[in-house]
């Protein structure tokens, strides 16, 4: 079934507890370095870290320049991260979302398509192209859900960003159906603990929906407008959740990171060091450290001069779990 963008629905997922309290901040948010202790970037539009727990491993993309970056970790001491090595992949279009695989191969939503990406070698296997017919649109933020299906938006690739985007579901059999409609900018992917509810925003609505989802099945049932923003809350970019109930969003305009709960409700607010956070994401050896991408890209003359090394990655320690990120199903 395709869906439009409708008024709210009243229906939710039951089971969800919606009281949630505050976290404590255990490390605040300051920049990635690398293992000689030089910060990491800037750069001009980072987005979609993800966190690889078998290998230790942070992936994430500079979009307009191309590029797909890797860091490795030292974690064999207990929550401790120790920067070690950084790699830097260039790729043939701008690069908008990462997956992890279960063969050990990465998802790569590029503009004009999903393919498999062999870090190894460099290889780039075409597995899709959602919209071949729309050279105006390109894909977005992107995941793979408890489903093992790599969710990712599409947005009109223009400064108006009209509300013709779509969200996708694709399975390793290359299937790809279109779930929702209507987006300008198809943002935040991310699910609850036990997977029944599906987080998705539209950074230019600026909204925040939930879906009642099946992890068995991938099917998407209810869907419940939780939350409008304004620039000043912080216009919903990329999102995570934690264990807790929790929905983390970046708030690209607002320079924070908005944790909400299960209904929408503003439950922290925690201000960052960066003035365009891009996409929040769990790792480490506990779940217990956020990853913060950024972006050089949208700001001003003065904003820049306030900011001279805007696009820097960040990281900071809370006293919740994230929801560990699900591998594609290709095996």
């Amino acid at each position: 079934m395709l869906h439009r963008h409708a008024p709210e629905n009243s229906g939710a997922a039951t089971g969800h507890m919606t009281s949630l309290k505050p976290v404590e901040v255990l490390q605040p948010p300051h920049v990635l370095a690398d293992a000689g202790g030089t910060p990491l970037g800037p750069f001009e539009l980072a987005e979609a870290p993800t966190w690889d727990a078998q290998t230790g491993k942070l992936w994430w993309v500079d979009l307009e320049a191309r590029e797909l970056h890797g860091l490795d970790f030292d974690v064999s001491v207990d929550a401790d991260l120790a920067a070690r090595a950084h790699r830097r992949f260039e790729l043939p279009q701008k690069a908008c979302s990462i997956g992890l695989a279960r063969s050990g191969r990465l998802l790569l939503a590029l503009a004009d398509g999903v393919y498999f990406f062999t870090p190894a070698t460099g290889e780039l296997d075409l597995l899709v192209r959602p919209e071949p017919d729309r050279p105006d649109h390109r894909l977005n933020d992107g995941k793979v859900g408890p489903d093992g299906a790599f969710w990712v938006g599409s947005i009109e690739e223009s400064p108006e960003r009209a509300p013709v985007g779509s969200l996708y579901r694709i399975s390793a059999d290359g299937r790809c159906r279109r779930i929702s409609t209507g987006y300008r900018v198809s943002n935040g992917l991310a699910w609850s603990a036990d997977g029944r509810a599906m987080f998705h925003s539209d950074s230019r609505g600026p909204t925040i929906d939930r879906w009642d989802f099946d992890p068995a099945t991938g099917m998407v049932g209810s869907r419940t407008s939780v939350r409008t923003l304004t620039n000043e809350l912080g216009r919903p970019d990329g999102g995570a959740c934690d264990v807790d109930g929790g929905y983390w969003s970046a708030g690209i305009s607002a320079s924070c990171l908005n944790r909400f709960d299960f209904d929408g409700k503003l439950v922290q607010r925690i201000e960052l060091p960066e003035p365009r956070p891009t996409m929040p994401c769990f790792g480490g050896p506990d779940m217990q450290t956020l990853f913060v991408t950024s972006a050089r890209r949208g700001l001003d003359a003065a904003s820049l001069a306030r900011h001279p090394g805007a696009g820097r990655l960040l990281m900071l320690r809370v006293s919740v779990a994230g929801v560990p990120v699900q591998r594609f199903a290709d095996r």
